[in-house]
């Protein structure tokens, strides 16, 4: 009866191998830039150096989270499911393989070259690059604390994260495989039969597996050590004036921010339409559901990092935080099915209400807006590029 070891104990014996066999690992990395024509695409190989990971595994389990994060309000929508807990060995798998430019068609682009780090996991591009250059057709979301969403992308096409993280890679423009293609990649590369048998029990490699450990690593993203966290424990003592004068406003019925970005993630589960446009070129979920009463609806994002998550809105128009919040000072468009939160009358598709506020309000939200930023996420070495020497 075959006994499956435990990931430490599996862990030493992956560095003990890598110890032993240095000659063979260059062997096998040679062979593998060699015989790489043999994959179904016509993508040019290129080296890859194995990654860099930890002799001891990182953790990866959710961190306790500050009083705050305890509303019901917010546990109610707590989505990791229960067949996919996240373990540190199948983070690290999800890890190597969100930054393993080995996945798209022409080994140029990973899941990390349009989630950066130091940006708060999001694009600096109002549209990111796809494998071949082509721009994707809208702006790369952010991605903390998803194991509060269950609904992904701008228009909410992916039930699940699981969902979520396979269709890049099958999209003709971000990554351009099919699963049967990434699976032969994956087989290929020296470094992941270990890497699976840690997180798995054994080295078997498929789809399924390949979405699960990456959609740990996604869930094991979490922000939670802004200014704003450290101000709901010591009662906000070191906020400027001007950030506390914008913390009042955002929790305002005068402004009605937070409204729409709800509890101590900032964020509402579903979409609104947020009357950005008259005619929407693109109508978001309704171009998905055919309903009009969708039509410029998009997911609401969380604002944890917004500082550093620009462009914003889902086609990446506003470049600064400020042209945001002049977007709901001032410019919002009429729509049949504008969101009732942002008009007049409180119903949907009433007039666009303007909050009107004064050079200094506007400024004021946006210094508030900027105590939301995690630095030490963004530092993080459990989430950075294993590829990167």
């Amino acid at each position: 009866m075959r006994t499956t070891p435990s990931p430490q104990s599996v862990w030493s014996r992956r560095h003990q191998w890598a110890r032993r066999s240095a000659p063979v690992a260059i062997t096998l990395v040679v062979a593998l830039f060699v015989g790489c024509a043999k994959d179904p695409d016509e993508g040019t190989p290129q080296p890859m150096p194995a990654p860099q990971l930890p002799a001891t595994l990182a953790s990866y389990a959710l961190p306790t989270l500050p009083a705050h994060f305890n509303s019901a309000a917010l546990q109610a929508f707590e989505s990791t499911p229960s067949d996919n807990p996240i373990t540190d060995a199948g983070a690290t798998l999800g890890r190597v393989l969100f930054y393993d430019k080995n996945l798209s068609a022409t080994r140029a682009v990973s899941c990390g070259s349009c989630h950066h780090q130091d940006h708060g996991f999001a694009d600096t591009r109002k549209k990111s690059k796809g494998h071949t250059g082509l721009s994707t057709r809208r702006n790369a979301s952010h991605i903390v604390n998803q194991f509060y969403t269950r609904r992904q992308f701008w228009d909410l096409r992916a039930n699940t994260l699981e969902d979520q993280v396979l269709m890049p890679l099958q999209d003709t423009v971000e990554m351009g495989m099919t699963l049967a293609q990434v699976n032969m990649r994956v087989e290929g590369l020296p470094y992941y039969p270990l890497l699976f048998e840690e997180a798995f029990g054994d080295s078997t490699i498929t789809s399924d597996r390949i979405a699960r450990a990456v959609a740990q690593f996604v869930r094991s993203i979490v922000s939670y050590r802004t200014r704003f966290d450290e101000g709901e424990a010591n009662g906000f003592v070191d906020y400027t004036p001007m950030e506390l004068a914008g913390k009042a406003l955002f929790f305002s019925q005068e402004t009605r921010c937070n409204q729409c970005h709800m509890t101590a993630n900032f964020f509402t589960p579903g979409s609104l339409n947020n009357a950005l446009d008259v005619d929407y070129a693109d109508n978001g979920v309704g171009e998905r559901t055919g309903d009009p009463a969708d039509n410029g609806k998009f997911k609401v994002p969380s604002l944890r990092n917004v500082e550093v998550t620009g462009p914003y809105m889902h086609d990446g128009r506003f470049l600064t935080l400020e042209e945001v919040v002049e977007h709901y000072n001032s410019g919002l468009k009429p729509h049949a099915y504008i969101d009732d939160r942002l008009t007049t009358d409180m119903t949907i598709g009433g007039t666009p209400y303007q909050l009107g506020l004064t050079t200094y309000e506007k400024q004021a939200l946006v210094a508030f807006l900027k105590t939301l930023t995690d630095l030490p996420l963004m530092a993080d070495p459990r989430f950075s590029d294993p590829f990167m020497p």
